[in-house]
């Protein structure tokens, strides 16, 4: 692998993603997506839970804690509360019947997973330039070439074929959608997984 894309690796398990969007669009149909978040062209749909805990999948629940530089003093502040990810273990019951609980439960015995959720970006919007406890999964769902993921100063695409990928979400990044279509990836926390 090149050390320039050191940040964002491939992994060696695979989805088929045709069922990834079909199950999709069978959550959409059960829940959309929840715009109210507080972050604006940005929302989530937990795939997971604490376990009988379904206020652990609300508000809050969905970002998670991050650190970000708001200004031009590029101070570093903390935004939003600690989230104990390792507590994040049920499958939501929901969702049983789609094809994400099979991909949830091949990838828990691969990697120690916090929460899973589906992430939208909506068409021509970013995140904040920020950074996150762990390391992130993503599988993209629904992209576009205008999809783009920045981690520290490297931009990437990752295409919507069933890839797996691991991104360095510990240093600076952020991801946008300059397509005109919104963007959804399905997003886990890494609890057990190293950079070089």
């Amino acid at each position: 692998m090149s050390q320039l894309f050191n940040d964002f690796q491939k992994q060696d398990v695979k989805f088929d993603i045709l069922k990834l969007k079909q199950a999709c669009d069978e959550v959409l149909k059960i829940k959309g997506f929840d715009t109210s978040l507080g972050i604006p062209h940005f929302a989530g749909i937990p795939l997971n839970q604490i376990p009988g805990d379904p206020d652990s999948v609300k508000g809050n629940n969905v970002r998670g804690i991050y650190w970000t530089k708001p200004d031009s003093t590029g101070v570093e502040v903390q935004r939003e509360s600690k989230i104990d990810e390792h507590k994040y273990t049920e499958f939501v019951d929901d969702f049983k019947n789609t094809y994400f609980k099979e991909v949830y439960d091949r990838l828990t015995k691969k990697y120690k997973l916090g929460r899973m959720r589906l992430l939208l970006k909506e068409p021509r919007s970013t995140l904040s330039w920020h950074r996150d406890p762990e390391p992130r999964l993503h599988i993209p769902i629904y992209t576009n070439p205008g999809a783009i993921m920045v981690v520290d100063s490297v931009a990437k695409h990752m295409p919507a074929d069933g890839s797996v990928w691991i991104t360095n979400n510990t240093k600076y990044h952020n991801a946008f959608n300059g397509g005109e279509e919104n963007r959804v990836h399905l997003v886990a926390c890494v609890l057990n997984y190293k950079f070089n």
